[in-house]
């Protein structure tokens, strides 16, 4: 079978890059994949993993002859990576995308290089991680089931976008379109303060003195929650750093709805504070269902 890229790019080689050129390879989706990460190790690492067939020593250079570039760094990154391989924006023959958890600051880095937002790039946000990091976390199944969100805009080629949108249903993942700046308010209520949360938790706790102990008789619960502080540290600064309006609105609201729960404790106030936890329970199950029939219908398929 032809696969879907002949040559394909990926700058960045850490879980999700990794990732990709562990699913592009197990799915038979490129010819030939090539990387450029600015940590040699990874570089070797992903050789004698098998998880690319060679390496390159600029993004510049790794993007020559490929027909398709994959930006998978941190986002405030992606404006230096644009500059480097500028020759390769907007080519006839080459589809650029990203997997960055933030969109309008990929969208404006492109623009402010090109002077206009290219036409053969197609944003991309994949829905799925861990707080596993690096090329030996690489998960060839970590984006099967999973939402991949698109933010093209209007410029965007309509067939750049139907490619790479048909390069990720053939990882078996659940590709959606969405406008960038709903997607950056989007995922900074569901994705980007949980994490602020996590990490500010763990941070918290771990000045307490005696963490040994807590950790030794922490619960299910705690340990599903705090997961995520293991999170890499740089990717999140990023995150933070250039989405950092949503996250505020959100977390604002949040501090308020929480400084109301902390006011029903020290008051005694047990009949509100138990109507609050009714609430969220009610929301959540509602939630669960939906997952739930999600899960079936797929199964059905």
């Amino acid at each position: 079978m032809e696969p879907h890229f002949r040559r394909v790019a990926i700058i960045g080689l850490g879980l999700i890059g990794a990732s990709l050129a562990a699913s592009l390879k197990r799915f038979g989706l490129a010819g030939h994949i090539v990387a450029f990460d600015g940590n040699g190790v990874s570089l070797k690492e992903g050789l004698e993993m098998g998880l690319i067939d060679s390496t390159a020593i600029s993004a510049r250079k790794a993007s020559q002859g490929a027909d398709l570039v994959v930006l998978a760094v941190p986002v405030l990154a992606m404006e230096a990576v644009f500059k480097d391989i500028k020759p390769v924006l907007d080519k006839e023959g080459v589809i650029v995308t990203d997997v960055g958890s933030v969109k309008c600051v990929v969208l404006d880095a492109a623009t402010r290089v090109l002077g206009r937002l290219p036409g053969n790039l197609v944003p991309g946000h994949p829905i799925a991680g861990s707080e596993r990091h690096g090329v030996t976390a690489a998960d060839p199944n970590l984006f099967a089931h999973h939402k991949i969100i698109l933010t093209p805009r209007l410029q965007t080629d309509g067939e750049a976008t139907r490619r790479i949108r048909e390069m990720w249903q053939a990882m078996d993942a659940d590709v959606v379109e969405m406008d960038p700046e709903h997607h950056d308010t989007i995922l900074a209520q569901t994705s980007h303060l949980p994490h602020l949360l996590a990490f500010a938790l763990i941070d918290t706790l771990s000045q307490l003195g005696d963490t040994f102990e807590l950790f030794e008789y922490a619960a299910g619960g705690f340990r599903d929650f705090s997961r995520i502080a293991a999170s890499d540290p740089i990717m999140w600064r990023d995150v933070f750093a250039t989405n950092s309006a949503p996250v505020l609105e959100i977390l604002d609201r949040y501090m308020d709805d929480l400084g109301r729960l902390r006011q029903m404790i020290a008051s005694g106030n047990l009949d509100d504070l138990a109507n609050v936890f009714a609430r969220s329970k009610a929301a959540r199950d509602h939630f669960s269902r939906i997952i739930e029939q999600r899960e079936i219908k797929r199964k059905s398929q």
